[in-house]
């Protein structure tokens, strides 16, 4: 199942795949540039947050506590990828990115949506000792499970750099298949590893065509700027708060509203008397919001209310 990395986690958790390069491409005569971007500090950073909410995902799923992480990002060739993964059980779920019309990819190792389907039907959530060599309709029907409930958080990572809508497509369990991704197009490889308690971890990819993301590239390619933890200068905080301290505002309160009928209001004219009623404690408004109850009176020959009770309160409680 998922399993929690070693000492040692760090070492391991490139086993069985070839090293992978950084997102970083130093340009070469002949070649082609597959990163046009540069450095994506703000894709890095959405990876990172997107992490954080995978684990809302993944725990009610594996019933246990599961930590969850971004590894950093890599681009590359759709083909390099391809081989990177080798010949082994995967779901390739497309995830239909809008807008713009264009499709990222959700890779999933075949053993752990197993796991995950034996976890599902009540079982200790252990995949066969030998692999398939297809994916079950009910394996299918997981891996699409796992595609919706990643669908929101997704969104939501997105949400501060662009609004996007994700809806999970068609399980393909061959990359061949896959009609919208070329072998020759330049992706960006996000990977996500989750551990519990035991054992070595488990990897998930999130991988976006370039081409879908360059529409973003101002914005892709900003800096992610950390706090900073110098303090605020006391004269100019000092001058904010005298500033802060002389706005005005308007304080004001409702005695009545009377209510009449429309027939007796178009009748209207000078001199026409409209009785009211109110008891001792009317509302007193800073703006549309409550600040307290008081009594009418006078003082020093003019009208005046006296507060009785301060709160906070919204015009429409009342």
């Amino acid at each position: 199942m998922v399993n929690d990395p070693s000492e040692t986690m760090t070492a391991e958790r490139r086993a069985g795949t070839r090293a992978r390069s950084v997102a970083v491409h130093s340009p070469i005569l002949g070649t082609q540039n597959l990163n046009p971007f540069g450095d994506l500090h703000t894709l890095q950073h959405l990876s990172a947050l997107l992490a954080r909410s995978m684990r809302g995902v993944f725990e009610p799923v594996l019933r246990r506590e599961v930590r969850v992480w971004a590894e950093p990002l890599v681009v590359q060739g759709f083909v390099d990828y391809r081989v990177e993964r080798a010949d082994v059980l995967t779901a390739w779920l497309p995830m239909v990115m809008s807008p713009p019309q264009a499709q990222a990819l959700i890779v999933l190792d075949g053993k752990f949506v197993l796991e995950l389907l034996d976890q599902f039907f009540g079982g200790t959530g252990q995949a066969p000792d030998v692999l398939p060599t297809e994916l079950s309709p009910a394996a299918e029907a997981m891996a699409s499970r796992l595609g919706d409930m990643l669908s929101e958080p997704l969104k939501n990572a997105w949400k501060p750099l662009a609004r996007l809508d994700f809806r999970p497509g068609k399980i393909e369990q061959s990359a061949s298949l896959l009609t919208d991704f070329d072998s020759e197009d330049a992706v960006v490889v996000t990977r996500f590893g989750l551990a519990a308690s035991e054992g070595v971890p488990t990897f998930l990819d999130i991988v976006y065509p370039v081409a879908a993301l360059k529409a973003y590239t101002p914005t892709l390619t900003g800096k992610v700027h950390g706090r900073t933890a110098a303090e605020p200068d006391p004269a100019w905080r000092l001058g904010l708060s005298r500033a802060v301290m002389g706005v005005r505002f308007p304080v004001r309160s409702v005695l009545a509203e009377p209510m009449i009928p429309l027939a007796k209001l178009l009748e209207l004219k000078a001199g026409d008397v409209i009785p009211i009623s109110f008891g001792n404690d009317v509302p007193v408004m800073v703006g549309r919001d409550r600040l307290g109850i008081g009594t009418v009176g006078t003082s020093n020959g003019r009208a005046a209310i006296r507060l009785t009770s301060l709160e906070r309160k919204d015009e429409e409680d009342f």
